[in-house]
Protein backbone atom coordinates (compact mmCIF):
# COMPACT_ATOMS: atom_id res chain seq x y z
CA UNK A 1 0.00 0.00 0.00
CA UNK A 2 1.38 3.44 -0.71
CA UNK A 3 2.50 5.96 1.67
CA UNK A 4 0.64 8.70 0.58
CA UNK A 5 -2.35 9.40 -1.27
CA UNK A 6 -3.32 13.01 -2.81
CA UNK A 7 -6.78 14.16 -2.76
CA UNK A 8 -8.25 16.63 -5.63
CA UNK A 9 -10.37 18.97 -4.38
CA UNK A 10 -12.73 22.45 -4.98
CA UNK A 11 -10.98 25.37 -2.45
CA UNK A 12 -14.42 25.93 -0.79
CA UNK A 13 -15.27 25.66 2.38
CA UNK A 14 -17.05 23.06 2.69
CA UNK A 15 -15.33 20.81 -0.56
CA UNK A 16 -12.25 21.09 1.77
CA UNK A 17 -14.40 19.77 5.21
CA UNK A 18 -16.08 17.14 2.87
CA UNK A 19 -12.39 16.32 1.59
CA UNK A 20 -11.27 16.08 4.52
CA UNK A 21 -13.68 13.95 6.69
CA UNK A 22 -12.69 11.46 3.81
CA UNK A 23 -8.90 12.37 4.80
CA UNK A 24 -9.62 11.26 8.01
CA UNK A 25 -10.84 8.08 7.29
CA UNK A 26 -8.64 7.02 5.23
CA UNK A 27 -5.93 7.20 8.00
CA UNK A 28 -7.60 6.39 10.93
CA UNK A 29 -8.08 3.08 8.93
CA UNK A 30 -4.82 2.87 7.21
CA UNK A 31 -2.43 3.86 9.75
CA UNK A 32 1.21 5.08 8.43
CA UNK A 33 -0.79 6.31 5.01
CA UNK A 34 -1.19 10.07 5.22
CA UNK A 35 -3.76 11.65 2.33
CA UNK A 36 -2.40 14.83 1.28
CA UNK A 37 -5.11 17.72 -0.25
CA UNK A 38 -4.50 19.13 -3.85
CA UNK A 39 -7.11 22.04 -4.20
CA UNK A 40 -7.69 23.36 -7.06
CA UNK A 41 -9.93 26.22 -8.40
CA UNK A 42 -12.69 25.16 -11.09
CA UNK A 43 -14.62 26.95 -13.52
CA UNK A 44 -17.44 27.26 -11.61
CA UNK A 45 -15.58 28.53 -8.89
CA UNK A 46 -14.20 30.95 -10.84
CA UNK A 47 -17.72 32.60 -12.15
CA UNK A 48 -19.39 34.22 -9.23
CA UNK A 49 -21.43 37.20 -11.19
CA UNK A 50 -23.21 34.98 -13.73
CA UNK A 51 -26.35 32.38 -12.72
CA UNK A 52 -24.72 28.96 -13.40
CA UNK A 53 -27.66 28.34 -15.85
CA UNK A 54 -26.75 31.38 -18.04
CA UNK A 55 -22.87 30.02 -18.57
CA UNK A 56 -24.32 26.48 -19.46
CA UNK A 57 -22.51 23.23 -19.60
CA UNK A 58 -21.36 20.62 -17.63
CA UNK A 59 -18.91 19.59 -14.80
CA UNK A 60 -17.83 23.20 -14.44
CA UNK A 61 -17.11 22.02 -10.59
CA UNK A 62 -14.85 18.99 -11.60
CA UNK A 63 -13.60 19.12 -14.76
CA UNK A 64 -10.05 20.56 -13.56
CA UNK A 65 -10.08 18.37 -11.05
CA UNK A 66 -10.50 15.45 -13.13
CA UNK A 67 -7.62 16.74 -15.31
CA UNK A 68 -5.09 16.16 -12.55
CA UNK A 69 -6.52 12.72 -11.70
CA UNK A 70 -5.82 12.02 -15.54
CA UNK A 71 -2.67 13.95 -15.02
CA UNK A 72 -1.34 12.22 -12.09
CA UNK A 73 -1.42 15.48 -9.98
CA UNK A 74 -4.24 13.70 -7.61
CA UNK A 75 -5.40 9.99 -7.43
CA UNK A 76 -8.49 10.88 -6.10
CA UNK A 77 -11.24 13.12 -5.95
CA UNK A 78 -14.08 14.04 -3.78
CA UNK A 79 -16.75 15.59 -5.46
CA UNK A 80 -20.46 16.73 -4.10
CA UNK A 81 -22.65 14.19 -6.06
CA UNK A 82 -24.91 16.94 -8.04
CA UNK A 83 -22.03 18.32 -9.27
CA UNK A 84 -20.94 15.38 -11.04
CA UNK A 85 -21.98 14.80 -14.57
CA UNK A 86 -23.71 11.52 -15.59
CA UNK A 87 -20.55 11.23 -18.66
CA UNK A 88 -17.68 11.13 -16.93
CA UNK A 89 -13.73 11.45 -18.98
CA UNK A 90 -12.27 7.84 -20.28
CA UNK A 91 -9.92 6.40 -17.44
CA UNK A 92 -12.05 7.75 -14.47
CA UNK A 93 -14.84 6.56 -12.61
CA UNK A 94 -16.83 7.04 -9.53
CA UNK A 95 -15.14 4.11 -7.32
CA UNK A 96 -16.76 4.84 -4.02
CA UNK A 97 -19.96 6.34 -2.80
CA UNK A 98 -20.16 6.99 1.39
CA UNK A 99 -23.41 7.15 3.10
CA UNK A 100 -25.35 10.10 1.92
CA UNK A 101 -25.84 12.61 4.11
CA UNK A 102 -29.84 14.29 4.43
CA UNK A 103 -30.62 15.24 0.85
CA UNK A 104 -33.58 17.75 1.35
CA UNK A 105 -33.13 21.42 0.93
CA UNK A 106 -33.02 23.86 3.68
CA UNK A 107 -35.41 26.82 4.66
CA UNK A 108 -33.36 29.47 6.12
CA UNK A 109 -34.40 32.94 7.81
CA UNK A 110 -34.07 35.50 10.03
CA UNK A 111 -37.67 36.34 10.53
CA UNK A 112 -39.76 33.85 9.33
CA UNK A 113 -40.03 30.53 10.55
CA UNK A 114 -40.95 28.55 7.15
CA UNK A 115 -41.80 29.42 3.55
CA UNK A 116 -45.70 30.05 4.50
CA UNK A 117 -44.82 32.50 7.16
CA UNK A 118 -42.61 35.20 4.22
CA UNK A 119 -44.83 38.13 3.72
CA UNK A 120 -46.31 38.30 -0.02
CA UNK A 121 -43.20 39.76 -2.40
CA UNK A 122 -40.46 38.63 0.16
CA UNK A 123 -36.98 38.17 -1.60
CA UNK A 124 -35.32 34.84 -1.67
CA UNK A 125 -32.23 33.74 -2.68
CA UNK A 126 -31.17 30.79 -4.65
CA UNK A 127 -29.22 29.62 -7.77
CA UNK A 128 -30.96 26.43 -8.57
CA UNK A 129 -33.74 26.62 -10.85
CA UNK A 130 -35.15 23.20 -9.38
CA UNK A 131 -35.14 25.36 -6.92
CA UNK A 132 -36.65 28.38 -8.28
CA UNK A 133 -39.69 26.58 -10.12
CA UNK A 134 -40.51 24.60 -6.79
CA UNK A 135 -40.67 27.87 -5.09
CA UNK A 136 -42.80 29.70 -7.52
CA UNK A 137 -45.26 26.54 -7.16
CA UNK A 138 -45.22 26.99 -3.86
CA UNK A 139 -45.46 30.75 -3.24
CA UNK A 140 -45.71 32.74 -6.90
CA UNK A 141 -46.08 35.83 -5.09
CA UNK A 142 -42.25 35.67 -3.76
CA UNK A 143 -39.24 37.43 -5.83
CA UNK A 144 -36.74 34.86 -6.25
CA UNK A 145 -33.22 36.16 -6.89
CA UNK A 146 -29.85 34.90 -7.85
CA UNK A 147 -27.40 33.83 -4.87
CA UNK A 148 -24.08 32.89 -6.05
CA UNK A 149 -20.70 31.88 -3.56
CA UNK A 150 -20.19 29.69 -1.22
CA UNK A 151 -22.45 28.53 1.23
CA UNK A 152 -20.57 30.73 3.84
CA UNK A 153 -20.90 33.79 1.79
CA UNK A 154 -24.56 32.55 1.05
CA UNK A 155 -25.15 32.64 4.42
CA UNK A 156 -23.37 36.30 5.20
CA UNK A 157 -25.91 37.95 2.09
CA UNK A 158 -28.89 36.68 4.29
CA UNK A 159 -27.13 38.09 7.36
CA UNK A 160 -26.87 41.59 5.72
CA UNK A 161 -30.28 41.65 4.66
CA UNK A 162 -29.87 41.33 0.90
CA UNK A 163 -32.33 38.35 0.79
CA UNK A 164 -35.56 37.55 3.48
CA UNK A 165 -34.68 34.14 3.12
CA UNK A 166 -32.36 31.67 1.11
CA UNK A 167 -32.46 28.05 -0.20
CA UNK A 168 -29.58 25.65 1.14
CA UNK A 169 -29.07 21.83 0.93
CA UNK A 170 -29.22 20.86 4.29
CA UNK A 171 -26.14 18.25 3.48
CA UNK A 172 -23.88 21.52 3.34
CA UNK A 173 -25.03 22.86 6.52
CA UNK A 174 -24.88 19.59 8.60
CA UNK A 175 -21.54 18.74 7.49
CA UNK A 176 -20.18 22.10 8.54
CA UNK A 177 -21.73 22.17 11.77
CA UNK A 178 -24.45 24.03 10.76
CA UNK A 179 -27.24 22.57 11.22
CA UNK A 180 -28.91 24.99 13.70
CA UNK A 181 -28.89 27.78 10.95
CA UNK A 182 -31.66 25.61 9.73
CA UNK A 183 -34.99 27.11 9.96
CA UNK A 184 -36.95 24.69 8.23
CA UNK A 185 -36.68 21.46 6.17
CA UNK A 186 -38.65 21.14 2.81
CA UNK A 187 -40.31 17.89 2.77
CA UNK A 188 -39.57 16.12 -0.70
CA UNK A 189 -43.65 16.74 -1.59
CA UNK A 190 -42.52 20.45 -1.30
CA UNK A 191 -38.72 20.61 -2.94
CA UNK A 192 -38.31 17.25 -4.56
CA UNK A 193 -33.67 17.34 -4.08
CA UNK A 194 -30.84 17.75 -6.68
CA UNK A 195 -29.99 13.94 -8.29
CA UNK A 196 -27.47 13.20 -5.87
CA UNK A 197 -27.84 15.52 -3.51
CA UNK A 198 -26.16 14.94 0.01
CA UNK A 199 -24.28 12.04 -1.31
CA UNK A 200 -20.69 12.23 -2.03
CA UNK A 201 -18.80 10.35 -5.20
CA UNK A 202 -15.14 9.48 -5.08
CA UNK A 203 -13.25 9.35 -8.25
CA UNK A 204 -10.56 7.79 -8.95
CA UNK A 205 -8.62 6.02 -12.21
CA UNK A 206 -10.16 3.28 -13.43
CA UNK A 207 -6.81 1.13 -13.40
CA UNK A 208 -5.81 1.96 -9.69
CA UNK A 209 -7.35 -1.33 -8.31
CA UNK A 210 -4.86 -0.91 -4.98
CA UNK A 211 -6.84 2.29 -4.32
CA UNK A 212 -10.14 1.04 -4.94
CA UNK A 213 -9.65 -1.53 -2.52
CA UNK A 214 -7.46 0.79 0.11
CA UNK A 215 -10.96 2.87 -0.23
CA UNK A 216 -13.79 0.18 -0.33
CA UNK A 217 -14.66 0.27 3.37
CA UNK A 218 -16.05 3.88 2.43
CA UNK A 219 -18.64 2.64 0.10
CA UNK A 220 -22.05 2.18 1.41
CA UNK A 221 -24.34 0.06 -1.67
CA UNK A 222 -27.28 1.73 -0.51
CA UNK A 223 -26.66 5.19 -1.29
CA UNK A 224 -24.62 3.64 -4.50
CA UNK A 225 -27.90 2.16 -5.44
CA UNK A 226 -30.65 5.23 -4.55
CA UNK A 227 -27.72 7.72 -6.47
CA UNK A 228 -27.51 5.16 -9.69
CA UNK A 229 -31.30 5.22 -10.53
CA UNK A 230 -31.05 9.20 -9.90
CA UNK A 231 -28.12 9.63 -12.05
CA UNK A 232 -29.82 7.27 -14.78
CA UNK A 233 -32.48 9.36 -14.44
CA UNK A 234 -30.54 12.97 -15.31
CA UNK A 235 -28.72 10.97 -18.09
CA UNK A 236 -31.50 10.62 -20.06
CA UNK A 237 -32.87 13.58 -20.02
CA UNK A 238 -29.32 15.01 -20.75
CA UNK A 239 -29.25 17.57 -17.98
CA UNK A 240 -26.58 18.93 -15.41
CA UNK A 241 -27.27 20.47 -11.99
CA UNK A 242 -28.05 24.09 -13.77
CA UNK A 243 -31.64 22.43 -14.96
CA UNK A 244 -34.91 22.35 -13.79
CA UNK A 245 -34.51 18.85 -13.01
CA UNK A 246 -35.39 16.78 -9.63
CA UNK A 247 -35.10 13.29 -8.50
CA UNK A 248 -34.76 11.39 -5.27
CA UNK A 249 -34.75 7.52 -4.76
CA UNK A 250 -35.57 5.48 -1.62
CA UNK A 251 -34.71 1.74 -1.04
CA UNK A 252 -36.85 -0.63 1.33
CA UNK A 253 -35.34 -4.40 1.64
CA UNK A 254 -34.86 -4.94 -1.91
CA UNK A 255 -37.16 -2.43 -3.73
CA UNK A 256 -36.68 0.67 -4.90
CA UNK A 257 -38.74 3.80 -5.67
CA UNK A 258 -37.35 7.20 -7.44
CA UNK A 259 -39.69 10.01 -7.50
CA UNK A 260 -38.57 12.00 -10.54
CA UNK A 261 -39.50 16.00 -12.01
CA UNK A 262 -39.33 18.02 -14.76
CA UNK A 263 -40.42 21.86 -14.39
CA UNK A 264 -40.65 25.35 -15.81
CA UNK A 265 -38.61 27.74 -14.52
CA UNK A 266 -41.39 29.79 -13.55
CA UNK A 267 -43.28 26.83 -11.46
CA UNK A 268 -46.30 26.99 -13.84
CA UNK A 269 -45.61 23.73 -15.42
CA UNK A 270 -44.57 21.02 -13.29
CA UNK A 271 -44.59 17.06 -14.04
CA UNK A 272 -43.39 14.80 -11.52
CA UNK A 273 -44.36 10.79 -11.56
CA UNK A 274 -42.67 8.07 -9.53
CA UNK A 275 -41.66 3.88 -10.08
CA UNK A 276 -41.34 1.37 -7.97
CA UNK A 277 -38.76 -1.53 -8.75
CA UNK A 278 -35.85 -4.03 -8.02
CA UNK A 279 -32.81 -2.51 -6.81
CA UNK A 280 -30.99 -4.86 -8.89
CA UNK A 281 -32.74 -2.18 -11.85
CA UNK A 282 -32.23 0.68 -10.37
CA UNK A 283 -30.65 2.18 -13.26
CA UNK A 284 -33.42 1.26 -15.76
CA UNK A 285 -35.68 2.38 -13.52
CA UNK A 286 -34.26 5.90 -14.05
CA UNK A 287 -34.43 6.10 -17.33
CA UNK A 288 -37.98 4.46 -17.53
CA UNK A 289 -38.97 7.30 -15.52
CA UNK A 290 -37.18 10.04 -17.42
CA UNK A 291 -39.05 8.63 -20.57
CA UNK A 292 -42.39 8.50 -19.06
CA UNK A 293 -41.77 12.53 -17.89
CA UNK A 294 -40.37 13.27 -21.25
CA UNK A 295 -43.27 11.84 -23.23
CA UNK A 296 -45.99 13.79 -20.83
CA UNK A 297 -44.80 17.34 -21.80
CA UNK A 298 -40.72 16.92 -20.55
CA UNK A 299 -38.97 17.11 -24.16
CA UNK A 300 -41.01 20.42 -24.52
CA UNK A 301 -40.09 22.43 -21.18
CA UNK A 302 -36.38 20.84 -21.37
CA UNK A 303 -36.13 22.62 -25.25
CA UNK A 304 -37.72 25.78 -23.89
CA UNK A 305 -34.85 25.92 -20.70
CA UNK A 306 -32.27 25.11 -23.18
CA UNK A 307 -33.40 27.69 -25.62
CA UNK A 308 -33.38 29.99 -23.20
Amino acid sequence: MRKTIKLATRKSLLAVTQSTWVKDQIERRHPGVAVELVKITTTGDKILDVPLAKVGGKGLFVKEIEDALLDGRADLAVHSMKDVPTELPEGLHLGVVPERENPRDAFISLQCKDVEALPRGAKVGTSSLRRKSQLARLRPDLVIEDLRGNLDTRLRKLEEGRYDAIVLAAAGLNRLGMADRITMLFSPEQMLPAIGQGALGIELRRDDAELAETLSFLHHPVTAVAVAAERAFLERLEGGCQVPIGAHATLSGGTITLTGLIASVDGREILQDRLTGPAAEAAPLGTRLADMLLAMGGRKILDEVYGA
